[in-house]
This record gives C-alpha cells, sequence and structure tokens, in this order.
C-alpha cells in the first residue's frame, strides 16, 4: 500500500479520521508501535502471540502485516513468518539524499507557482505546527506534533505540479519517521527544531526557492547527523 499524495484539502486538520475497518486499525497501531521502537528493529512477529495484544484475528494480523511490508516497515521471511525492518545508517543516508534531491526540487517548484491559496495554507500548517511544538515542549501529545509536521511538510510542496514527485517524497518521509523518532527519543544533543521549521516557512514566503530549498536540505540531514552520533547499540553501523 503506498502513502496518498493527494494535497490536504484542510492544512488545519489536526490528526487523521479514524480507521474505517479491523485491518486498517491493526495497521495504524502496529505502524505506530514499529515507528516509536516499541516493536524493535529485527524483532519477530509472531501471529499467535499479537492477537491478544492487538485484539485481531489472525487472518487481520496477516493483512495488516502485508501492508507494512508495502511501506518497507517489516520484511517477511517465507515460512519462518514476519519481523521488524532493520534499521541502519546506510539505509538513512540513502534516504537522506534522495529526500534531499526529490523535496528540494519539489519544493522549488512549489514556490515558484504557489499562488496566495497556498500560502494561507502554509501560514495556517505553520501556526497549527508551531502550536505543537509549544505542546511538545510541555511534554504533551507527540502524535499531533507528528501529523501537524507532516502537514506542514506537505502542504510546502503542495504547489508542484508532479504527482510521481510528490508519490515519492511521502514514501520517503515516512521511511524516515522511523529515524526520526530514534533521534529524538535517544539523542541528549539540543535541537531546535522551530528554528529549522521558522526559517523555512520565512524563506518560502519570501519566495526565496533556493534558500528555501538549501535550508530544507539542512533540516533533512540533521536528523542523519544526529541518528550519526548515537551509540551503536541505537542503530545498525
Amino acid at each position: 500500500m503506498y502513502p496518498s499524495t493527494s494535497p490536504r484539502s484542510n492544512a488545519a486538520e489536526a490528526l487523521p479520521p479514524p480507521p474505517k475497518t479491523l485491518v486498517e486499525s491493526a495497521y495504524r497501531n502496529l505502524r505506530k508501535n514499529i515507528i516509536e521502537g516499541r516493536l524493535t528493529p529485527g524483532e519477530k512477529l509472531r501471529i499467535e502471540h499479537m492477537k491478544e495484544d492487538y485484539g485481531v484475528g489472525g487472518a487481520t494480523l496477516r493483512e495488516a502485516l502485508s501492508l507494512l511490508i508495502s511501506d518497507a516497515l517489516v520484511v517477511s521471511q517465507g515460512q519462518r513468518g514476519f519481523r521488524v525492518a532493520p534499521v541502519s545508517l546506510d539505509d538513512l543516508a540513502d534516504i537522506t539524499e534522495t529526500r534531499v534531491m526529490l523535496e528540494g526540487e519539489a519544493l522549488r517548484q512549489s514556490i515558484r507557482r504557489g499562488d496566495e491559496a497556498w500560502e494561507a495554507n502554509l501560514m495556517a500548517a505553520f501556526h497549527r505546527l508551531t502550536r505543537a511544538e509549544e505542546k511538545l515542549a510541555a511534554g504533551d501529545n507527540r502524535e499531533e506534533w507528528e501529523e501537524r509536521n507532516r502537514v506542514f511538510h506537505e502542504v510546502l510542496i503542495a504547489a508542484c505540479p508532479s504527482r510521481w514527485i510528490k508519490h515519492f517524497v511521502t514514501i520517503l518521509y515516512n521511511q524516515a519517521e522511523r529515524y526520526r523518532h530514534l533521534s529524538l527519543r535517544e539523542s541528549t544533543i539540543p535541537r531546535d527544531v522551530h528554528a529549522e521549521h521558522r526559517a523555512l516557512f520565512d524563506a518560502a514566503l519570501e519566495r526565496d526557492a533556493e534558500k528555501a530549498s538549501a535550508i530544507l536540505a539542512q533540516h533533512i540531514r540533521s536528523t542523519l547527523d544526529t541518528v550519526s552520533m548515537l551509540p551503536a547499540a541505537s542503530v545498525g553501523h
């Protein structure tokens, strides 16, 4: 299952709608637990043990795990079942540089083509992200921050005319999410993410495409820089 790449119709939406099926509910819960590190890289996913934890049957779990294979968060081992996909610095470096290339181009095109509605959506998304960052600093609701951060990045490139670029940017953003959680969870190095977002927002509103793409590149690479400094036990080397 590839993630949706359609622009958000409402940049102010805070959280995704509730799941419509048991499969979607199991998929979301498993994905959240993988991204947040409750299910660790390489961990064996035993369906018989998981049925009670997630409150669904084996067939539902298998469908959810198949979706996570498409997201590259779970790997299938044939007759030996499923495992959480591993993480590594090489993988993160590849994700990072590909994001810089594609998302930077999407941002340049979006800034050049964005109209007043795009500006208004960007201002709304940044305002809501700022509110979420204030709550996060007080130790509140990381899930809300994650969703508003996602919306902010989506709105930045929403005016890019290439649906394929935006499609692949979304896939890469989702792949980076596990590493972003790892850096926020494990690192003791201070990082002012709000200042990074403010600089990116200001450059976009100034319609300085090259400056904005350079700021975005550093913003994306900061996660790699942080994870690279973690102990070897935290991420594969």
